[in-house]
């Protein structure tokens, strides 16, 4: 019998998560035994229903909205498409322009990109050098015409917390639709509708401990959206398609653990990540150029972005392959480097995009791991 071989460090949270214990004793059941129709109304479908009302119920306590107002999606994505060409559809005959900002996830741009194309205007907020959109320059941006509004919760590389409160207040004072991307930061810091006063409102399971393929979308109640998918009536007439069962089980168990350990979670991600910040500023001490990208005091607690400047962050990936899994500030393609919107619309030089790092620890990081994974970056940097 041989070895397996011992798998690196993970701390690249922020791109996916591993499927929580909980989650999958929660799916299995919908693998098995429970596989009728949900909307058949015989005993086979009334269980799997079951399953689905659970589900929506668990979704909607982490949110603090009532049930009804959550879509099951396929995902973030998903989620972000149907929202913002929902409200595109729906508001076009009172105006055609739409806010957002330089630093959301390509699943909001490339959105934007597209109506654009069809003769919608988008203005594309800055952010200052911590990454941060200012509600000043949201006011300053609103016309007439602006129909939406959609500034995601938490930047997914440097974690950073949008003030989205006060951009939602803006939002509705104007009559505005106000949409957040929440796939970071769901399961992370509280995500309550009401608090953040947002009338829509992304989910990816895959970032908390859910399986990959499955999603929400908070619609606030009265607010409408065009159809994202047309045929029988499923999720309230919005999307058609018989329900994924097993993922929407999963989807609700995280989101009740979520919503069962926020606070304890929280601590512990924070404890993680400051205890690498740490070790790196002691053991990196001598070294010249090692920039903190995350603004620390309003950032997602997970989440650690920085940049050693001198070293490519994809030459020192490459040297701490066998021992430690992070995030690039920057790709390479082929002669190509590609370099990320985000740090680049902060104002960051490209030498220190080009040796940014993105860490990001989650609900299993240990102790252990964290100290694994400083001596790995120490020694590619001093390689």
């Amino acid at each position: 019998m041989t070895n397996r071989l011992k798998k690196p460090v993970y701390l690249d949270y922020n791109a996916t998560t591993p499927i929580a214990p909980e989650v999958r004793e929660a799916m299995l059941p919908c693998l098995a035994e429970v596989f009728g129709n949900p909307s058949s109304a015989h005993v086979y479908g009334r269980e799997a229903r079951a399953d689905v009302d659970r589900a929506r119920c668990q979704v909607a306590a982490l949110l603090n909205c009532r049930p009804g107002e959550i879509v099951f999606t396929s995902g973030g994505t998903e989620s972000n498409n149907h929202a913002i060409k929902g409200i595109a559809w729906r508001r076009k005959s009172q105006g055609r322009h739409i806010i957002t900002s330089r630093i959301e996830h390509p699943a909001v741009t490339e959105v934007c990109g597209f109506l654009e194309s069809l003769g919608f205007a988008v203005t594309y907020l800055p952010v200052n050098g911590e990454g941060l959109v200012d509600p000043a320059a949201v006011a300053a941006a609103i016309t007439p015409e602006t129909i939406l509004i959609t500034i995601m919760h938490a930047n997914n590389e440097t974690g950073a917390i949008q003030p989205i409160e006060a951009i939602a207040a803006l939002a509705r004072r104007h009559g505005i639709a106000m949409h957040t991307d929440a796939a970071q930061s769901t399961g992370k810091i509280p995500t309550d509708v009401n608090r953040l006063q947002v009338d829509l409102l992304s989910i990816a399971g895959h970032k908390l401990y859910a399986p990959k393929g499955i999603g929400a979308l908070y619609i606030r109640s009265g607010v409408t959206l065009e159809k994202f998918m047309h045929g029988a009536g499923h999720e309230g007439g919005l999307r058609a398609g018989t329900e994924n069962v097993a993922q929407i089980a999963g989807l609700g168990a995280a989101c009740a653990m979520a919503a069962a350990d926020l606070e304890v979670n929280r601590r512990h991600l924070q404890a993680m990540r400051d205890r690498l910040l740490d070790g790196l500023r002691e053991k990196l001490a001598q070294h010249p150029g090692l920039r903190i990208n995350t603004p620390l005091q309003q950032a997602l607690p997970n989440t650690l972005n920085l940049s050693i400047n001198g070293i490519r962050a994809a030459d020192l990936m490459a040297r701490c392959a066998s021992d430690l899994a992070c995030s690039a500030g920057s790709a390479c393609h082929a002669e190509n480097v590609s370099l990320s919107p985000v740090l680049t619309a902060m104002g960051i030089a490209e030498p220190d995009i080009l040796g940014a790092l993105r860490i990001s620890t989650g609900q299993m990081t240990t102790e252990e791991e964290i100290d694994a994974a400083v001596a790995s970056i120490v020694r590619a940097v001093k390689y």
